[in-house]
């Protein structure tokens, strides 16, 4: 049997299990994990200096193993149990006055979320707020997708591909007036990026964010669910430091700068074991690059 079909059983299982539980158990998997793979332990480190822009002590690294083991324990929890149980868990949102003062003005919102905390509460909460189309992209094991599509799909929430009908439908709804969302770093495939410095790193960064900011109207607020381990998650708000705006290179950069910032806020729970600075496949390397492969 393959093991990726024992994830619906094991879905269903922890997502019936309290939440300080999940997050227990992850946070033990997750360090177990930082010890049993010289590889991964590699990548949290290198990437995680970059951030903090000196080696990070094992402790830092225990920490964001234990986060990580966090998240991927918590996912059942947030994509399984009914949608009034996750969102009760939100205990404070910050700067929501900026989500309203868009809507009073009546522009339309991109909202960015980078791998930082819990990244899945974000959309379920702005959806249960007002009409959002997202951005979506099917995971690699297959066994999880129905859990990820209806664990998404909720309340005002459409999803839309990866792909030119999906991007043509996150237009669609800006210019609707609509809030649309996405994550801005996620390595985008061949042909969707250009390379930019990310923690001072050339890092293959989408273009998608940048050329959805240039839909009349459109404005950028970021988003990060930090998590609060045992007990939920605390939404934060904010409005880009420095103008997105000028060319789609212009924008992507200042886009990477405004992440950069947001994961700052709370380093440790950034998901540095996912592979930032990959060289897609078909994609030529930045020269004189020390990416990891």
């Amino acid at each position: 049997m393959r093991l990726s079909r024992l994830l619906p059983p094991l879905f269903r299982l922890v997502a019936r299990c309290p939440l300080f539980w999940a997050h227990g158990a992850g946070a033990l998997v997750g360090r177990c994990f930082l010890l049993a793979s010289p590889t991964q332990r590699r990548r949290i480190a290198v990437n995680l200096g970059r951030a903090l822009g000196r080696p990070p002590t094992f402790a830092e690294l225990a920490t964001n193993a234990a986060e990580t083991g966090r998240m991927m324990f918590e996912l059942p929890f947030v994509w399984l149990r009914p949608l009034d149980a996750v969102l009760g868990r939100i205990v404070e949102v910050r700067g929501w006055d900026k989500v309203e003062a868009l809507r009073a003005a009546g522009r339309p919102m991109i909202a960015l979320t980078p791998h930082l905390g819990c990244f899945e509460i974000i959309s379920l909460y702005i959806g249960s707020q007002m009409p959002m189309t997202v951005l979506y992209r099917p995971p690699k094991q297959t066994e999880a997708e129905p859990f990820l599509r209806a664990g998404r799909a909720r309340g005002q929430i459409q999803l839309a591909p990866a792909d030119l009908s999906g991007v043509r439908r996150l237009i669609k709804a800006l210019r609707q007036g609509e809030a649309t969302g996405l994550l801005p770093d996620q390595a985008p495939g061949n042909g969707e990026g250009i390379w930019l410095p990310f923690f001072g790193e050339p890092a293959y960064t989408m273009t998608l964010a940048a050329r959805l900011s240039e839909v009349k109207g459109a404005a950028v607020l970021l988003f990060w669910g930090e998590r609060i381990a045992g007990k939920g998650w605390r939404i934060h708000v904010e409005v880009p430091a420095e103008p997105v705006d000028g060319t789609i290179d212009a924008r992507a950069a200042v886009i990477n700068r405004e992440v950069e910032r947001i994961i700052l806020r709370q380093p440790l729970q950034y998901l540095w074991a996912y592979n930032r600075y990959k060289v897609p496949a078909g994609v030529r390397p930045p020269p004189s690059s020390t990416t990891e492969s």
